[in-house]
């Protein structure tokens, strides 16, 4: 007889399994950063809707949330701000920070969809 295996179909411990643990360290971390990135996106996005809600409903901006609402959301609309200049105030607002609201989250769910898959 030559078979010297002495169980068939049983892995021994000096042989690699076929997958290596590195390129399953590395799909967690890329899941980890698609899912970091996807949270931040959302979340800059929900300070933007929020302020303009806000606005919207005419909340009071001397109020300390409201104040940093508002503040927040200008950090995050800097480079969009008076894009749109319209008339109607709450015309205004909607356009001007939903434009980066709607980016933020077209652009950090598309980057996080391209590092899932990696």
């Amino acid at each position: 007889m030559s078979n010297i295996d002495p169980m068939r179909g049983s892995q021994t411990y000096d042989q690699p399994s076929g997958h290596s643990h590195r390129g399953e360290r590395g799909q967690t971390a890329a899941r980890r950063t698609a899912l970091a990135v996807h949270t931040i996106a959302d979340i800059a996005a929900v300070f933007l809707g929020l302020w303009i809600l806000l606005h919207l409903l005419g909340a009071n901006e001397a109020n300390v949330f409201v104040e940093f609402v508002h503040d927040t959301a200008d950090w995050l609309a800097w480079w969009s701000q008076d894009v749109f200049t319209m008339d109607t105030e709450g015309l205004r607002v909607l356009l001007n920070y939903g434009l980066p609201a709607l980016i933020y989250l077209l652009v950090g769910h598309g980057i996080a969809a391209r590092l899932s898959r990696a």
